[in-house]
């Protein structure tokens, strides 16, 4: 059990700009990682395991990619009790992203919006990080996520995933390819059909060629958006399924502003994450499980803020939950009783 109250740590947070306040918090937790000090956050990691894409996940509720984007802290989440942490996104080359202030709070809708635009120190970074982390060896399943930077032409999208690829192979459990941030100019265009099919077929090759070289196979997830009609998400599973990509990770931030158009920052630009997001992201679930069948696999993230949350978004179809801004809102506590009522109702549910 934590020996910091969440509860207690919020306000104080919560009166700092939030950029300000995830740096600070994610440099106190790369810094007591790996020390004694990691007692002071650590909760025992609920056993609940499920197996998907090959891959053994000790539970169902993940850290989503966005939270740690240079990998720094891949221990202190491991020791929150996730069975499953990713991290990126990473781009080949180290990028500032876009102008702050790039990230507001939406307390009332218990929200965020976020313009960051793939702000990260580069792939070399990125990788050195991920090797000193222990998180794989206690059974963790670690994921990592790779895109474009800004300054790559889209017509040159796929260098920049096939570098990041080569990058992470050796060191991930799983690589997703993210597609669907709303901060990157057109990067979204790439969820079109024949942009995605040529994208994924050039993963696809590359990903073989890398496991002839290191002996073994890592499953490739596509990252797709909220912004998308019943149509668009299956013409998307069927270029998954087309070029035998392993998983689809729904969804990104949205740019729906409806429900939080009348909130103060309710108008900035950029994605929308929290709480707003939960029945959009849970639609589009649907609608994958539906075009994929029961044993594609799906991971689900957008809006969990609650461990019933989380027992829709298994409802909707996904395999996997993710968690981020719930986790900003509610604390380590959210990653507990999550996973503890997805492992319940896998119990009342067994034959």
């Amino acid at each position: 059990m934590s020996l910091v109250p969440y509860p207690l740590a919020r306000p104080f947070l919560f009166g700092l700009d939030p950029e300000d306040a995830h740096d600070l918090t994610l440099g106190a937790m790369a810094a007591i990682q790996r020390t004694p000090l990691v007692c002071t956050i650590a909760q025992r990691r609920v056993d609940d395991p499920v197996t998907i894409a090959g891959l053994r996940f000790p539970n169902r509720i993940g850290l989503a990619a966005g939270l740690d984007k240079n990998g720094r802290c891949i221990d202190a989440f491991g020791a929150l009790g996730f069975g499953s942490v990713e991290v990126g996104t990473v781009t080949p080359l180290p990028q500032p992203g876009n102008a702050k202030p790039r990230m507001f709070r939406l307390p009332e809708a218990n929200a965020l919006i976020n313009r960051l635009g793939f702000n990260n120190d580069g792939l070399g970074m990125f990788v050195a990080n991920v090797k000193r982390a222990r998180f794989r060896q206690g059974g963790g399943i670690l994921g990592l996520n790779i895109g474009k930077n800004a300054a790559t032409p889209i017509a040159r999208a796929a260098d920049d995933y096939l570098a990041g690829l080569a990058g992470v192979y050796p060191h991930a459990d799983y690589v997703t390819i993210n597609i669907s941030s709303p901060n990157t100019k057109n990067l979204r265009d790439l969820q079109d059909d024949a942009a995605l099919d040529a994208l994924l077929g050039a993963i696809r090759a590359r990903r073989d060629e890398l496991a002839d070289e290191h002996g073994r196979v890592v499953p490739i997830f596509l990252k797709i958006a909220p912004d998308l009609d019943a149509g668009q998400v299956e013409a998307i599973a069927a270029t998954l399924q087309k070029h035998g990509i392993d998983g689809v990770i729904a969804t990104n931030t949205t740019l729906a502003r409806e429900a939080v158009a009348h909130l103060r920052h309710g108008s900035e630009a950029g994605g929308l994450s929290g709480a707003p997001l939960l029945a959009a992201a849970n639609r589009v679930v649907a609608d994958l499980r539906e075009a994929l069948g029961p044993r594609f696999p799906i991971i689900g993230v957008g809006g969990v803020t609650s461990a019933a949350d989380a027992l829709s978004k298994q409802a909707a179809g996904a395999d996997i939950v993710q968690i981020y801004t719930g986790f900003i809102y509610k604390g380590p506590l959210l990653v507990t009783q999550a996973a503890r009522a997805l492992s319940a109702r896998k119990a009342a549910t067994a034959p």
